[in-house]
């Protein structure tokens, strides 16, 4: 079902390319002719031929009587042509152009609404797409757009609308983060999914992605081992959403197994031949490879160019990992910067 769709949708994206051609607009129409002209076809839908004469009556007559009703009525002929781009320009004209008109608060509402419907295309509307996991930007700006219009035109008719819109952006926006911070914790990320999740905590408040925020700092704290953040995080969910998916009995269970650092080697011999062996706490592998390359190094010196005490035994130096280990320093070593130690 799904091919056929997709079908369908290149079959149509074909026709719309064949078909769009550049409508020539009588020059002899007077500034009325045009806009009557204008309004049949955006009752008919036809919003091509729509733009088209609307665009030729603000050229043709910028001061006449229908001017600045065809520059609002132009960006809902491109809204509905499908095209955004040139639906939110001429928004912002119109905004730029007549801040004080009356029916400015449309433009504002038209504006957000090009930018919320600007992800929902034909691939939105025939396949089963999770808007949350897609990229937020035209979300987040649709969400700005509108409140714009809330904060100055309070008492708009579109108002209401913009503010129902607003709080679904909202859930979105905040649902998109917890996404992010669940693929931080696939991938070992554990610093950057907590930010996600005290991000979604401090700025989404209200939303249903809270709940998830917390569990999600939870878990990273927890292999983190900052256990009393993870504490915290922990009381905090239990108290606010105590049927929250995390929480079996009272008890919190990780959404994401911890991942699994063996070797190939060591996966498919169940542990008998381990490769390499776990590494101790605060330890990295950088670290155990720079020693190793610095023993290798030292190694391969001949021992006739190695130095010698006194006594003609060979002195042992101190090797990366000894890197840092100030406390046996004096002070006259601290002031020279160990020239003479």
């Amino acid at each position: 079902m799904q091919v056929k769709h997709l079908l369908l949708i290149a079959i149509l994206a074909m026709t719309a390319a064949c078909s769009s051609t550049k409508e020539v607009v009588d020059e002899n129409l007077s500034e009325v002719e045009l806009y009557q002209q204008a309004q049949t076809d955006l009752n008919n839908h036809s919003y091509t031929s729509a733009t088209a004469k609307l665009k030729a009556l603000e050229s043709r007559y910028p001061f006449g009587r229908y001017a600045d009703q065809a520059q609002l009525e132009l960006i809902y002929a491109n809204y509905k042509n499908a095209e955004p781009e040139a639906a939110k320009s001429a928004a912002e004209r119109f905004i730029r152009l007549h801040p004080q008109h009356p029916n400015v608060d449309y433009a504002y509402y038209l504006k957000g609404l090009t930018s919320f419907d600007q992800d929902v295309g034909l691939l939105a509307r025939f396949l089963p797409l999770d808007m949350t996991k897609r990229d937020p930007g035209a979300a987040r700006d649709s969400y700005n757009e509108f409140a714009q219009l809330t904060s100055r035109y309070p008492n708009s008719r579109y108002a209401p609308d913009a503010k129902q819109r607003m709080i679904y952006l909202r859930n979105l926006l905040a649902s998109y983060e917890i996404h992010v911070a669940d693929y931080y914790l696939t991938r070992q990320a554990y610093v950057a999914a907590a930010n996600r999740g005290r991000y979604v905590v401090e700025n989404f408040q209200e939303t249903p992605s809270v709940g998830d925020g917390l569990a999600v700092m939870t878990e990273a704290y927890q292999r983190l081992h900052l256990d009393a953040l993870a504490a915290t995080s922990l009381e905090t969910l239990k108290l606010n959403y105590p049927d929250h998916p995390s929480l079996k009995d009272g008890q919190f269970v990780p959404q994401v197994a911890e991942a699994d650092n063996r070797s190939w080697l060591s996966k498919y011999t169940l542990g008998l031949i381990e490769s390499r062996p776990p590494l101790p706490p605060g330890e990295t592998r950088a670290n155990q490879d720079i020693i190793k390359q610095y023993q290798d190094a030292k190694d391969s010196i001949p021992s006739d160019l190695k130095p010698r005490d006194e006594n003609g035994d060979v002195i042992e130096e101190q090797g990366p990992q000894a890197l840092g280990n100030n406390e046996d320093r004096s002070w006259f070593s601290y002031m020279t910067f160990g020239v003479f130690d």
